[in-house]
């Protein structure tokens, strides 16, 4: 830490500030005190960036990021204000140097070090991916290298593995020696096997003291990355082999990190004599190979050239350009099914005009972006979560609040709403989740209780199931609060599911979600009752007469490769009384995101494509290629006879729920605000009334359509 100078201030945010931790070149870190003595690592914005509202976004999204990550190899935040004149956040102040600086300091890590950095590494990587996140600027600089292990930080470009990249043009969106090949050629197909090949890279330079690709500048090494061999000179030959399964450039051919795990494990965590990799002169397990000068790291072999590499550099993308959206006009109405539709009176809410609202309410507060607003309805009540509170009811007649709750901000969507009452999350602090069950007239909180940070609280015919704080049990709560019952969570992976109104409990036994068969459990009072076993990675529907649907895939293999979408071949069926499942063969395999509606399951292609499915037959009902891309799920009018669909950019479909011709289509909202690419969009009914969510824009159409 060095201390402050002239211009820095002296607090932020209410935390006295110590000193400085670092710079960059988009901010400075400082060392803070809160009134109570906790330290934090506090990063304030410089001002001229604090002007960009680009940068603002992506600040935004590191808070973000950061919240949604939790776990021992992790600085969680504590404070922050993106919205502040200059933009900051505080996370807790870990102690100890980074391991480029350790590198620097002590020379590279012994293989007992390198087994622990690796094994810590791999655990941050697992909880930054579970949380649907992929980092995407790992690098020495941001592991912090602490007494009881390594420490990632700094989520600034870190972006959701299903969502496109923030980017602009000419600014290199990451640190080149420790990219992926992916995020250099195409930047818009990241996926978390891109943190696995920055893993590689960042064992060979604390094994080694240099990258696998560092050349004499960063053009050089990006071309490196994309297309070169990596230099592997040095590496012990125990890591030898997970480092080259990390480097494949085929993302597709890395390593599932709990393989990388396992090998880790596999691997001596000493031995008394070592050869040091750069000097070759033996040392001891554990001790510094460090001799004077010859601890700075070495430089790399000089690199093989081709000609014509600035038009190379070009078709890789080394500066990332600027993504276009395009939007396309009001499609033509189909004149019979719209003299048909318009031939009915719809039933509106009373005082029914369209509306529009933001989703979105300034209170003091860090956000905490869940990435999942929406809303809830029951009969004509309309209650919608977003940025900055925990649910409002809204007037589904005029799009106004009638009411708003919630002590700290939180972007959610509400489980759900049922006889009087709307329930709802709260996060207090960065350890505890607690469900309300809200008064759905005024809002006045009528009971709470903690529940597990990790998994969601389902609705059931009787009453709400959720886990416990500790995850060691399941439990049902009624309308009033009143523990039901409870029921012991078994030692394996667990949520809890409402399958046609019927509580059941979702196991596997694997040590991560999707990696072993699916235990379907029904839930009673006092225990778990076991019921089937389903294949890996099958996605539970709902139920059909009273009897749980999934999907059966085609294939269970874990594929991280942009637009790849696992395709499924087959509906399970199964008896709750005998756990017989029926497995009911699909025409053909089919792909997308499945939702099951009155008996219909309905395939949603990234694409635009829709495919309807007889639940009882399997038999195709009919398939229609929309020029509609990121669709939601559906909602489906009975009255009309039709399925309605919203996307990301507030653009409305309605399909004939008979054989899938397009009814009509609109335009997308002209400004669905800077949540637009990261929320999912969602559609649903008030009576007649469509309502759907576009980013933090809430808005409603008549059922007519555009006319």
């Amino acid at each position: 830490m060095t201390p402050l100078s002239t211009g820095d201030p002296e607090s932020i945010g209410g935390y006295t500030l110590l000193g400085r931790l670092g710079e960059g070149g988009m901010g400075v870190v400082y060392l803070g005190v809160s009134a109570s003595g906790r330290q934090v690592a506090v990063k304030l914005a410089r001002g001229s960036y604090a002007q960009e509202e680009e940068f603002r976004t992506r600040f935004r999204q590191e808070i973000a990021a950061a919240r949604r990550v939790s776990g021992a190899f992790t600085a969680p935040v504590v404070d922050a204000d993106p919205d502040a004149d200059r933009p900051w956040m505080a996370t807790l102040y870990v102690p100890g140097l980074n391991l480029a600086e350790v590198v620097e300091k002590n020379g590279p890590l012994s293989r007992r070090q390198l087994r622990a950095l690796g094994l810590g590494l791999t655990e941050a990587l697992r909880d930054i991916h579970r949380a649907g996140l992929v980092h995407r600027d790992l690098k020495p600089r941001n592991v912090l290298m602490t007494e009881d292990g390594p420490r990632v930080i700094d989520f600034g470009i870190s972006r959701a593995s299903d969502n496109q990249s923030l980017t602009t043009t000419g600014r290199m969106i990451g640190t080149p020696p420790f990219m992926s090949p992916e995020q250099l050629a195409a930047p818009r197909d990241v996926t978390p096997a891109s943190d696995v090949f920055s893993l590689g890279s960042l064992l060979v330079f604390a094994a080694v003291g240099t990258g696998p690709f560092d050349a004499d500048s960063p053009y050089i090494t990006g071309y490196q990355v994309v297309h070169g061999t990596p230099d592997l000179d040095g590496v012990p030959e125990a890591l030898l082999g997970i480092v080259q399964r990390c480097l494949d450039k085929d993302p597709a051919a890395r390593p599932e990190l709990t393989d990388i795990h396992r090998m880790l494990q596999a691997l001596p965590e000493s031995s008394d004599v070592t050869e040091s990799p750069r000097t070759g002169q033996s040392v001891r397990s554990g001790q510094s190979s460090k001799t004077g000068q010859s601890a700075k790291p070495r430089r790399r072999r000089a690199r093989m050239l081709l000609t014509g590499l600035g038009a190379a550099l070009a078709v890789t993308g080394l500066c990332v350009g600027v993504g276009v959206l395009v939007s396309g006009p009001d499609a033509t109405t189909a004149s019979e099914a719209a003299a048909t539709a318009t031939a009915r009176a719809a039933s509106l809410p009373d005082g029914w005009r369209p509306w529009r609202t933001q989703l979105r309410y300034d209170v003091k507060g860090v956000p905490l972006d869940y990435d999942s607003p929406g809303c809830v309805a029951e009969a004509s009540a309309l209650f919608c979560g977003g940025t900055g509170f925990t649910v409002a009811r809204i007037d589904a007649a005029s799009g106004r609040t009638l009411w708003r709750t919630g002590t700290r901000p939180q972007g959610a969507q509400p489980i759900g709403v049922r006889d009087g009452l709307v329930y709802v999350y709260e996060d207090p602090d960065d350890r505890t989740r607690r469900v309300l069950a809200l008064d759905a007239a005024t809002g006045h909180r009528r009971w709470q209780h903690d529940i597990s940070k990790s998994e969601d609280a389902v609705l059931y015919d009787g009453g709400l199931l959720t886990l416990s704080p500790g995850q060691s049990s399941f439990v049902a709560y009624g309308p009033s609060g009143r523990e039901l019952w409870r029921a012991p969570s078994p030692e394996e992976y667990c949520t809890p599911s409402a399958l046609g109104g019927v509580p059941y409990a979702l196991c596997s036994q694997g040590t991560e979600p999707g990696q072993a068969p699916v235990e379907l459990r029904k839930l009673v009072p006092g225990s778990l009752a076991g019921t089937a076993t389903l294949p890996t990675k099958a996605e539970a529907l709902g139920a059909v007469g009273g009897q749980p649907l999934f999907l059966a895939p085609q294939t269970a293999k874990d594929v991280y490769e942009a637009g790849y979408e696992r395709p499924y071949n087959a509906l399970l069926r199964v008896a709750p009384e005998t756990g017989q499942v029926r497995r009911i063969p699909l025409a053909r395999p089919l792909t997308g995101a499945a939702t099951l509606v009155d008996g219909v399951v309905y395939f949603v292609r990234s694409d635009g494509s829709v495919t309807a499915v007889s639940a009882d037959s399997g038999k195709q009902l009919w398939q229609k290629v929309t020029d509609v891309e990121s669709l939601s799920a559906p909602a489906v009018s009975a009255t009309y006879k039709r399925v309605y669909f919203s996307n990301r950019f507030g653009r409305l479909l309605a399909l004939d729920s008979g054989n899938g011709a397009e009814i009509w289509s609109t335009s997308a909202l002209d400004d669905p605000g800077d949540k637009a690419q990261d929320y999912p969009p969602r559609v649903l009914l008030v009576k007649d009334a469509i309502v759907a969510t576009a980013g933090d824009t809430a808005f409603s159409r008549s059922p007519h359509g555009p006319t």
